[in-house]
């Protein structure tokens, strides 16, 4: 039983890591294939691709409340295997796209199959003890962090021999996590904690209004967590053009900055958090990580040089243990009928922070670096992410509050 557990829980983790991978391979590619397709210039191919991502995002609101309804109705195993079957044929349906329209109809696809984050969190819910629940869910972060740190890497590699190549490659990592989920995932939601599907709650403002009945903290706990996506969002946005803008740093440079958040991050969450959690506890654990975060901010408003950047960047990992943190506490909230319920929802509403961030943070940076700049100072939209992680904070603490006195 303890190595089915385990082959499960890895399964799960695949999941996450594997769908991180896939979003980073194509990262690299995904302008030269716009051009290839539209025959358009670079600044063009950008917007097209601008628009795609907000599409991404759009079909993940809509669809993570759905699929996480449908885990608690048919389980998390149906609900995951199909998932990630439909990622791999999305990816195969991109890599052969004869038209820009077919690659628009793969992102929008993948976005879907991308709301299967919902039946994963609710699947670690189901098999992890209530107190040990923030843990687990840190392993979710290393996964998030090691595919942001792999895939881009491994998307450049395979894009130097053919633009399409990447996505076969992510095509073959789902069809193989697939099989792998086939033969040795086990159902995590017994039959007497299932309920009948409904519609009317598969949305994230009625499911909401569905769980506060259940325990108002959830509110707060769900408003936290999107206000983090909100501010954590700055880094896949912009973190990039203010390196350049900042520190005049190269193509290179910049990569492997952000390998270096990537690494971090996943240590923080994988390891760090399994360690220190205990001792400190939620309330301590997001307190430190949103220190973490606005330090980072003023540093790399301060950086002058290069060492000086990566030391930020090691302060900033700490905000690790914010996200896994408050899911922790917020799962503890709801029963086990409703895990898939939640975390569509907290995934729903994290994923407006992935429609309305990046043009605002975009935003930002233009109107405080360049040439027609009020002033320059490229790190205000860092500073401005930093305002919402203290946003994040008092969120936190007005439910954990809450949450203690209930």
């Amino acid at each position: 039983m303890a190595e089915q557990h385990r082959a499960s829980i890895g399964f799960v983790f695949a999941i996450v890591l594997i769908d991180m991978l896939g979003f980073g391979i194509v990262i690299p590619v995904l302008p030269g294939l716009i051009m290839q397709l539209t025959h358009v210039t670079i600044g063009e191919a950008a917007q097209y691709a601008g628009w795609l991502g907000a599409g991404y995002a759009a079909m993940q609101f809509v669809f993570s409340p759905i699929i996480g309804n449908l885990s608690d109705r048919f389980g998390r195993r149906p609900v995951l295997l199909a998932s990630v079957f439909a990622l791999g044929l999305d990816y195969l349906l991109q890599a052969v796209a004869p038209a820009f329209g077919w690659l628009v109809a793969g992102r929008l696809i993948a976005g879907v199959t991308g709301a299967s984050f919902s039946a994963a969190y609710a699947y670690i819910a189901d098999v992890t003890p209530p107190e040990k629940r923030s843990a687990s869910f840190g392993l979710m972060g290393l996964a998030f962090g090691f595919g942001f740190v792999a895939g881009p890497a491994i998307g450049g590699l395979l894009g130097s021999i053919g633009p399409r190549l990447p996505f076969y490659a992510a095509a073959a990592l789902a069809l193989t996590n697939f099989v792998f989920g086939a033969v040795f995932l086990k159902e995590s939601l017994t039959p007497e904690n299932r309920r009948p599907f409904d519609w009317r709650r598969a949305n994230a403002l009625a499911a909401l209004k569905a769980l506060r009945g259940q325990d108002s903290t959830v509110l707060w706990f769900v408003a936290a967590l999107g206000m983090w996506q909100l501010s954590h969002i700055v880094y896949p946005s912009v973190w990039s053009y203010f390196a350049i803008a900042a520190y005049g740093f190269t193509t290179r440079q910049v990569g492997l900055a952000l390998a270096m958040v990537g690494f971090s991050s996943a240590l923080v969450q994988g390891f760090a958090l399994r360690r220190f959690l205990p001792l400190l506890g939620e309330r301590r654990a997001v307190t430190l990580g949103v220190a973490g975060l606005v330090l980072a901010a003023i540093g790399y408003a301060l950086a002058g040089n290069t060492w000086q950047v990566y030391a930020v960047i090691m302060i900033g990992a700490l905000q690790g243990f914010v996200q896994p943190s408050i899911s922790g506490l917020n799962s503890r909230a709801v029963d086990a009928r409703s895990q898939g319920e939640l975390q569509g929802a907290v995934q729903s509403i994290g994923s407006l922070a992935a429609i309305i961030g990046p043009p605002m943070y975009a935003e930002t940076l233009a109107a405080f670096s360049g040439p027609h700049a009020i002033f320059n100072f490229p790190a205000m939209p860092l500073l401005l992410s930093g305002g919402f992680g203290l946003v994040t904070l008092a969120l936190f603490l007005k439910g954990a509050s809450k949450l203690e006195r209930s």
